[in-house]
């Protein structure tokens, strides 16, 4: 990908502030494009957006709580202003609480809905409006693997990733009924990736968070929301294991059901170490973890180095 390829494109971007969201605003600053940057994290947008202009993009960093709809009302409303017009509109503002569903307080459940599935309706609203004023543009929208199939102890979260998963359809289904061919809606379903979303859910388990195996390289997803943009999917899985249990279980629902959930369970409660509950992101974004990677599997390849 070329930067004329790029050079007029504006996207906006929410979750920007680490994982992802910030990988994606980094490539396409490599590339020249005009980035609009959307998280909670006042000082972390803001320093990622002199890192995508050193880079040679621009950049406009817009503090952005999702599950406020005013607030994403303001990030519609300071992209097209400052720029324009929106070309791609990327949703990847998560967060997660961990835990048996009783365990979790409902207030987190709730929050966790807000965020993820609310958040995602929030921007998928005005982007889609103003795409069909334009007659194209294209949302990418981050769900999960879980958004097809559920896996224990992550109760809300699966929800909010199998609405996801559910509004875009029906987004794409509208589109098409309009004749509306060139606005595309894409659903990107990763499987459990090194970010730092692991180091920021909150956590009901009683041990420490330790993602579902196998843990991929942060970059594949970022990779695949490039591609995305220049050219446009229904829904991609990110992960090989993720494709191959999607395959099985529109066969064999209830076995791949039964092997999630004790995988789940032996990677979140049996194989992992006591810790102490925490509240984590939900309700407040955390003052660490702004960077692309989690490290996990740096830490890991050490460890058996060692």
């Amino acid at each position: 990908m070329g930067k004329r390829d790029f050079a007029d494109t504006v996207v906006v971007v929410t979750g920007a502030s680490s994982g992802f969201g910030r990988g994606v605003a980094l490539e396409l600053a490599d590339v020249g494009a005009r980035v609009v940057l959307a998280a909670r994290r006042e000082q972390a947008l803001d320093e990622l957006a002199c890192e995508c202009q050193a880079r040679g993009g621009q950049a406009l960093p817009v503090p952005t709580d999702v599950s406020r709809q005013s607030d994403v009302e303001k990030l519609a409303q300071a992209a097209i202003s400052t720029f324009g017009s929106v070309d791609v509109w990327i949703n990847d503002a998560g967060v997660a609480a961990l835990g048996r569903f009783e365990d979790v307080p409902l207030a987190d459940h709730l929050q966790v809905i807000l965020t993820n599935l609310v958040g995602v309706i929030n921007g998928s609203w005005y982007a889609v409006r103003h795409f069909r004023e334009r007659r194209r543009g294209t949302l990418i929208n981050i769900a999960s693997a879980l958004g097809k199939m559920p896996a224990p102890y992550y109760g809300s979260y699966v929800a909010s990733k199998f609405g996801i998963v559910g509004i875009n359809g029906v987004l794409r289904q509208e589109l098409a009924l309009a004749k509306l061919k060139n606005v595309k809606v894409c659903t990107v379903m990763p499987m459990s990736h090194d970010t730092p979303i692991f180091d920021h859910m909150g956590n009901y388990t009683g041990h420490e968070v330790q993602p579902i195996p196998p843990l991929y390289d942060e970059h594949n997803v970022i990779k695949a929301v490039m591609r995305l943009i220049k050219h446009p999917k229904n829904e991609i899985i990110v992960g090989r294991v993720g494709k191959l249990l999607k395959a099985a279980r529109g066969l064999l629902r209830n076995p791949v059901d039964r092997m999630m959930a004790r995988n789940s369970h032996r990677a979140l409660i049996k194989k992992s170490p006591p810790a102490s509950d925490r509240r984590g992101n939900v309700f407040e974004p955390m003052r660490y973890g702004a960077a692309v990677s989690g490290g996990r599997r740096r830490r890991s390849r050490r460890r058996v180095k060692a």
